[in-house]
């Protein structure tokens, strides 16, 4: 009977000691990763600090402002891209997580995988590659930009340089350019139909994907129900709505 509580004992300090060893494992590659992370952030906005690449964004002649937005773009866009949006620092580490466990468990996923600031700081700086270099300074820069910005411009940000597909970049080409009408006229049926694009525009780009595009826009009003944006009865109704035609 000794023996076997001095074999626990042993067990209990090695298993202890496993503890202490990832732990410190974890917060030596944690703080390796976060200087690696903070030296490429620092490198690529001394050359192009955030203000200075907002402000010629914000500068351009086709910018839609935040006030002159429909609502219903600004939901249908929260609710399928990044719906904890209104509640995270630019990065979503609840979002994380439920992202790395959707892959195991596919019901868990919700919205996309970066926020939408995270977006922004990608496609501001062109930083398309996927590596995780890129991803780490993304993240730096996600985290100043929502320290200078409010929410809204960082959603205005988000809606003026993102890819809608068919070289539409930004809310007003594609408004313009797929239906023919300014942000501020756009229906419920069009914005929610154009808040799916932005994932993978050459996959759902309406010159040549539209019924792809179509059932996108089906999950973004399943998405705008599910944040009480929406009711689910309406669901059927909005997405036959023909968004070309003209009222």
């Amino acid at each position: 009977m000794c023996d076997t509580l001095i074999s626990g004992d042993r067990m209990k300090k090695f298993l202890i000691r496993l503890i202490v060893f990832l732990l410190i494992l974890l917060l030596g590659l944690a703080g390796f990763l976060g200087v690696r992370g903070y030296s490429g952030y620092r490198e690529i906005t001394s050359q192009a600090p955030v203000e200075t690449v907002v402000e010629q964004v914000q500068s351009s002649p086709t910018f839609v402002p935040y006030e002159d937005l429909p609502s219903d773009l600004i939901r249908a866009t929260v609710s399928i891209e990044d719906r904890r949006f209104y509640e995270h620092g630019g990065i979503d580490y609840i979002g994380l997580a439920r992202g790395t466990l959707s892959q195991v468990i596919p019901q868990l996923a919700q919205s996309g995988g970066s926020t939408i600031t995270q977006q922004v700081a990608k496609n501001l700086y062109g930083m398309f590659e996927q590596t995780l270099d890129r991803k780490l300074v993304e993240m730096f820069i996600a985290k100043e930009l929502e320290s200078k910005y409010t929410k809204n411009q960082i959603l205005a940000l988000y809606v003026n340089i993102i890819n809608y597909g068919d070289y539409h970049f930004g809310i007003y080409e594609a408004s313009t350019g797929y239906f023919g009408v300014e942000p501020q006229y756009l229906t419920l049926a069009q914005a929610s139909l154009l808040a799916g694009l932005p994932q993978s525009p050459g996959n759902y780009q309406l010159s040549d994907h539209f019924q792809q595009a179509k059932a996108r826009q089906h999950q973004v009003l399943e998405a705008m129900a599910e944040c009480s944006y929406i009711n689910e009865s309406d669901i059927e109704t909005i997405y036959a709505q023909d968004v070309y035609a003209t009222y």
